[in-house]
């Protein structure tokens, strides 16, 4: 007992608390103290948003932020869940692939106000006279302006996993599930977390949309910073807008502090390399999480669990089921691939011929013309816009993502440019236009790509701090530099991320048209040519043959550029630009 004694007795005050697990907890009950106040909110009867509109009051801004805040964390959760199950269905059955990939083209390239349109009345109508329907359905918006991106991301890494790594996996026969926790999940992991920042600051970007909208005859109007802005630009209030836009910087600071920073520093130990990193990135949270001992003890059952199921051998496939059997091989079979591309067809001709009865019920042909001529203007603007954020935001991405401590001390510069509504700047852009004469077909175009820009300069800085150092160590061995160190290292490297970057960026542009081809400042309205304005007017209108054929026409143009541009160079990246 005497060789024991000090152990027990060195090892006994680690259980108590200490002055890190003070903060750690004030810091939990504090957010759980924000989101019982916001949360209790949404129970409120819905006669209550008529009776108290929107202040512009500086001091309102603080509920408002919070409001805004937890729709956007809850629209995150949702685009999270829905990330994983549909991007690894995607990627892991070749016929699931071929409905699901094409499927996403289509629900990205539909615009907010699109899913609005639709979704509005359906939420309202599941809870009757209550905030929670309201409150849903801009939950749903913003999900529609943050899943897709995060889904192309994961889905990316799942078809780009090294062969040595699968192999290994093999070798040492972990079940599909182990698999899938235990290396493609971590593979995954650092291109993921910055697509969910982008994704989380692209949100801002439709948050006016989200909570100031009207659809027909039906107003939302819900408490939150988007209604407030959306109310300062229609009162030409800038020093609201000011006041709006200082509050957006402080709610980006801290969740960037106490979410997305210790995420990135977390997720910097899953980096394919073979050789030793650079400097990783740092978290005050994540040391002081490091330093509690209550607070670690109290979250040991949550990390037994996790590691418990993930490193449990599901079994998906029956015992005793023959992979050779003739079940298996019908399944697999070239005429089975035949039938379910027969069915897929025949799915895609009864869509079209729903849509097409709909729209003919007011509509002519000549109509289908003119909104097939508004999307080739509003094509154009969307390849030159992305040609120009490529040669602009490819080369400071690769210099951010080299340099840990650069790309610490940019996160919450980017996330904060990432977020910045469009809205904020069309009062600026408008008096710009007008008092200058300008061509608002051309000069609106800017604001497409105003917060889409950010999704290659995300995913160029993920892929640059993901690239191998002991590649980079090879090239600088090699002296392999200028041009040269550009086509055969560095792009080979970030290819794969930057298609899925361009991808999200490109769709969020067709999406971003909506609020960019027309622009207002008071009683001043600007309008450009072009597909996004259409389905605006249409949808401020009600009129909903309109805004199907324009949601229609607009999806049939991005499913087809990224079937023609993107969808090749995407395997392209996958088969001969993967990390060996």
């Amino acid at each position: 007992m005497a060789f024991h004694t000090p152990a027990l007795t060195a090892e006994r005050p680690r259980t108590l608390p200490n002055l890190w697990d003070l903060v750690a907890f004030s810091l939990v009950f504090g957010a759980i103290v924000l989101l019982a106040h916001g949360g209790r909110a949404t129970l409120a009867p819905l006669a209550g948003l008529e009776q108290t509109p929107i202040s512009l009051d500086p001091m309102a801004l603080p509920d408002y932020a919070l409001r805004t805040t937890l729709r956007m964390l809850a629209a995150i959760v949702a685009s999270l869940v829905f990330t994983f199950v549909y991007a690894t269905a995607a990627a892991k059955s070749r016929r699931a692939e071929m409905v699901l990939i094409p499927l996403l083209d289509i629900l990205q390239s539909v615009p907010v106000l699109g899913f609005l349109s639709f979704t509005v009345v359906g939420f309202m109508a599941l809870f009757p006279g209550q905030v929670l329907g309201v409150e849903c359905a801009a939950v749903f918006a913003i999900f529609t302006s943050q899943a897709w991106n995060m889904t192309f991301s994961f889905y990316q890494s799942l078809k780009t996993v090294p062969r040595d790594l699968d192999e290994a996996s093999r070798s040492f026969r972990l079940s599909s599930w182990q698999r899938f926790w235990r290396l493609e999940v971590p593979f995954a992991m650092p291109g993921l977390v910055w697509n969910t920042m982008m994704s989380m600051s692209g949100g801002w970007f439709f948050v006016v949309a989200s909570e100031a909208i009207s659809v027909g005859d039906t107003t939302i109007t819900l408490p939150g910073v988007g209604s407030y802005v959306a109310r300062a630009i229609d009162q030409r209030d800038l020093a609201a807008v000011g006041w709006a836009v200082l509050v957006m910087g402080a709610v980006i600071l801290a969740y960037d502090q106490l979410l997305f920073r210790p995420l990135v520093a977390w997720a910097e130990k899953f980096r394919f390399e073979q050789s030793a990193g650079t400097t990783a990135p740092g978290s005050w949270l994540l040391t002081l999480v490091q330093r509690t001992r209550l607070f670690q003890l109290a979250l040991s059952p949550v990390g037994f669990l996790v590691r418990t199921v993930s490193r449990r051998r599901f079994a998906f496939i029956p015992a005793g089921t023959a992979g050779d059997s003739v079940v298996a091989r019908l399944w697999s079979s070239r005429a089975a691939d035949w039938g379910f591309a027969a069915l897929l067809l025949a799915a895609i001709a009864y869509a079209l011929w729903q849509i097409i009865g709909f729209v003919a019920t007011e509509l002519s042909w000549g109509d289908a013309g003119e909104v097939l001529l508004l999307g080739s203007f509003t094509l154009i603007r969307v390849v030159v816009l992305i040609a120009l954020a490529t040669v602009v935001w490819v080369p400071i991405g690769v210099w951010v993502g080299l340099r840990p401590r650069v790309a610490e001390r940019v996160q919450p510069l980017a996330q904060f440019l990432a977020a910045f509504p469009a809205n904020i700047a069309f009062p600026f852009a408008v008096v710009a236009i007008v008092r200058l004469g300008l061509d608002p077909d051309i000069w609106l175009a800017p604001l497409m790509v105003l917060g889409t820009q950010w999704y290659i300069l995300f995913n160029v800085i993920a892929g640059a701090s993901a690239f191998p150092t002991d590649l980079r160590e090879a090239a600088a061995s090699f002296r392999i530099g200028g041009w040269n160190w550009w086509r055969k290292v560095i792009l080979p490297g970030i290819f794969p991320y930057y298609v899925t970057g361009a991808i999200s960026a490109s769709g969020g542009s067709w999406n971003a048209s909506i609020v960019a081809e027309v622009a207002s400042w008071g009683d001043t309205t600007l309008t450009a040519h072009g597909l996004g304005a259409y389905i605006a007017q249409a949808t401020c209108a009600g009129d909903y043959p309109r805004i199907v054929l324009g949601i229609a026409v607009m999806s049939v143009f991005v499913s087809l550029f990224n079937r023609l541009l993107w969808r090749p160079l995407f395997t392209f990246a996958a088969r001969r630009l993967r990390l060996d």
